[in-house]
Order: C-alpha cells, then structure tokens, then sequence
C-alpha cells in the first residue's frame, strides 16, 4: 500500500497473503507469477503472429518452459543459499510459494528445455527465443512485486523521499534498528518495463532483424540494470566474497555485445537447432 507523506511517499507491503479460502491461503507471490504466465504466453503468441509462427507452438513451448524454468530458478536460490535452508525442515527447500527463486537459474532452465523441444519441433531455437525475451522481460516485471509482498529482496537503508518500510522480522540483523530500505524490487521493475519497451519498438519496428537479435539486446539491457541493482540489495547470493547476479550480469552484458557484433560485425549466424534460413535474416 501507498502511504502518502508530504513531498515523499513510503511502500509499505500488506502482507504475502493475499486471500484466504478456508484452510488454503492464496498469496501474492504464486499470483503474480501465474499473472506473468499467462500474460507472457499471450503475448508471445501475438508476437508469434508477426514472424509467421504458430501461436499453438508458442503456446506448447510456455508449458515447457514453465516445466523447466521454476524448478531450476529453486534449485539455483536454494544451492547459494544452503548454509540456511541446511538449519530449516526438509520441505523448505520446495516451499517457492514463500518466495526465492532466480532469474538466472530461470533462464539456465528454459533455455535448456527451448532448445530440446525446438530440436524436436525443427523450429529455430533463436527465433522463438526473439519471440519470447519481450514476454520474459514483462514477466519479471510483473513478478519482482512478489519481493513486495514478501518484504524481500530490499536495499539497503535509505531516507530518500521513497522507500520501503520492513517489519522488523524481516530485516537483516546488522540493520535491526533501521526502519526504510531501498525498494530494489521497484527500481527493476521499472527498469524491465523500460527494457520491454525497448525489446517491443525493436522488434515491431524492425521486422527483418537477424534472428537472435532481440535475445542479445535483452541480455544487455536486462543485465545493465541488474547490476546496478544487485549492488543496492542486503541479500544477494553469494560466491565468496562476490555477488553471483552481478557477475552472470557481466557476462551476459558481454555475451549480448560478442552476439551483435557476431551477427552484424562478421554477418554470420548462430549455431542453431535448425539449419535452415530464417527468413527475418535480410539485414
């Protein structure tokens, strides 16, 4: 909820839980995540249209994806944090409704399962990947407002005129005695909707791009702001002494940069799942 201050304003979540049905609790998290789904699929399938794809095989390709993104988003979170889920029950490890799964383990997953299914379909596994990244960058925008209800994945604190008010429960120890933090979940949220609209104006605009194109501009443009972000929050996953996001944001900034300079500089394509010629290859 918003509360109004003079000159500022401050987040205040309501709570995960976002309804109840007798013994069952809907929260927020699950919610926003089966919004991001559905409105992704939707979407990609739209998008699917205008590159002469079938939106039925787009729509068979999300239930894949979903199959093998969440899973490994959990197992990703769960392996940098094990030191704590080593000291909680069992089942903790698949309780996703109570928050913390990875983009990037969500990425690792779905790409994995995309290309398995378009290696049985014979489709480019690059050009439903183009079709996908504007629907992928919606749905992380729409989902980072989990963090929201959760009071999770914060910044630092902060006075600044917005800000994020965390019960005390859930702040981290050092910072016990702070009240506002950095709403890190907002800044990447509007930073997602600034790179969809980015990846929706490049990919209406321009319909002839070399296929991977929009893959490449989303792994910039996403990882730009990650990386700043990441540095903001209080519970980043670590290796060592090194924040995990920020280097996979490193390197996918890279990769995206080595991709366009592939496709436009040396004017080749990307091994692909199949050989034959996209027909939005014309630049």
């Amino acid at each position: 909820m918003l509360n109004l201050l003079p000159l500022a304003f401050e987040f205040t979540s309501p709570g995960p839980i976002a309804f109840e049905l007798g013994p069952l609790s809907i929260r927020w998290y699950g919610l926003l995540i089966a919004s991001a789904i559905i409105f992704g699929t939707v979407l990609a399938q739209k998008l699917a249209e205008k590159r002469n794809v079938d939106p039925e095989l787009v729509g068979d390709l999300a239930i894949w994806l979903v199959v093998g993104a969440i899973p490994c988003a959990r197992f990703y979170y769960v392996l940098f944090e094990w030191h704590r889920f080593q000291t909680q029950e069992w089942y903790k490890v698949f309780a996703i409704w109570e928050g913390g799964i990875a983009i990037h383990g969500a990425i690792i997953g779905g790409a994995i399962a995309a290309t398995i299914f378009c290696k049985r379909q014979q489709i480019s596994t690059w050009l439903m990947a183009d079709i996908f990244m504007p629907a992928v960058i919606l749905g992380q925008a729409i989902g980072r407002w989990g963090n929201f209800f959760n009071s999770e994945a914060f910044g630092s604190p902060t006075d600044l005129p917005w800000k994020l008010l965390i019960p005390i429960n859930r702040r981290p120890p050092e910072f016990v005695n702070e009240s506002y933090f950095h709403p890190t979940f907002l800044y990447e949220s509007l930073w997602n909707l600034g790179v969809f609209g980015i990846l929706m104006f490049t990919f209406l605009r321009f319909s002839k791009l070399r296929t991977g194109t929009i893959t490449m501009i989303y792994a910039i443009a996403y990882s730009l702001g990650r990386f700043w972000i990441e540095g903001l929050r209080t519970d980043s996953l670590m290796a060592g002494q090194l924040r995990t996001a920020q280097m996979i944001s490193l390197g996918l900034i890279s990769a995206g940069i080595f991709g366009l300079i592939w496709l436009y500089g040396l004017r080749r394509r990307f091994p692909d799942t199949t050989p034959k010629e996209m027909p939005t290859e014309n630049l």
